[in-house]
């Protein structure tokens, strides 16, 4: 057995070895395939006059230039410009608070619903998965168009959207660790005839509400951009003052609202960081 070992080894090695190499061969393979298909199709795109790349990639620095020249030329008169946006920029914080807080809401329902330790009857659980999967499954974009053509441009239908897809998304997160929970305090709770109510109050909350809250935090600083996007497509906020001013070609305003944005994006992701970490006891 003692020589037999090193053979076995041996061979293992061997094997890596081959396996390195197939690996590498199907790398390089695939990176040529894309090569091809990237310059097939810009051939085939130009052949269509569908415009000369070329061309396209010299000017693509062209337009951000002239928003920084724009704002120069201003100098000082520039900053009443970045005030006079705030209440858009507001606006579209109130779109993502308020649906993140009510889809959060939903998406506990959901998980509790959806758990196997918590709810015995599998028809429900299939039920609650198969909402979860249908209100993540479209993005927040078709479905705000969707409601912005049933009720006009307004907040709301962002408001919807946003709500939804992020019900189905918690909730997905939710049930995870509401499954991969201690059962103990279940047990034990049952053991001296609690209710399901009472299980889920002193058992089941008091492991994932912390979970819960980091997930939701970080959920937040995502719907803050999704809130921006919708406001492309005439949902409100500072998204659908951005797309007037980017057709109206004020240069200066256009960076006035991507200063907001942005200083608004990156505030929100170190708070969101900073209270994920206090919630889960992480020093930073």
């Amino acid at each position: 057995m003692s020589k037999a070992l090193p053979a076995n080894l041996e061979q293992i090695e061997v094997n890596l070895k081959k396996l390195t190499n197939q690996r590498t061969r199907s790398s390089l393979l695939g990176i040529a395939i894309l090569i091809l298909i990237f310059f097939g199709g810009t051939l085939v795109s130009l052949e269509a006059n569908a415009g000369s790349f070329g061309r396209g990639i010299a000017n693509f620095f062209n337009y951000p230039r002239d928003l920084f020249v724009d704002t120069f030329e201003m100098g000082w008169k520039y900053w009443p410009r970045v005030i006079k946006y705030i209440p858009e920029l507001i606006i579209t914080l109130n779109i993502a608070l308020f649906s993140t807080f009510i889809g959060f809401i939903l998406a506990i329902i959901f998980a509790i619903f959806s758990s196997r330790n918590l709810i015995r009857n599998k028809r429900v659980i299939q039920f609650t998965k198969f909402l979860m999967d249908v209100t993540r499954s479209f993005p927040t974009l078709i479905i705000a168009m969707v409601f912005l053509y049933l009720m006009g441009k307004s907040s709301l239908p962002a408001v919807i959207a946003i709500t939804i897809h992020t019900a189905g998304a918690l909730g997905k997160l939710f049930t995870e660790a509401i499954e991969n929970c201690d059962g103990k305090p279940i047990e034990g709770l049952s053991s001296v005839g609690a209710t399901w109510t009472q299980k889920i109050r002193f058992s089941v909350l008091p492991q994932v509400l912390p979970l819960f809250l980091s997930y939701g935090i970080l959920r937040l600083e995502i719907n803050v951009r999704e809130s921006t996007i919708l406001g492309f497509v005439g949902a409100g906020g500072i998204g659908e003052m951005l797309a007037a001013l980017i057709q109206w070609n004020y240069g200066a305003d256009v960076l006035a609202c991507m200063f907001l944005l942005v200083g608004t994006i990156i505030a929100l992701d170190y708070l969101s960081a900073y209270w994920r970490h206090k919630l889960i006891g992480v020093n930073q």
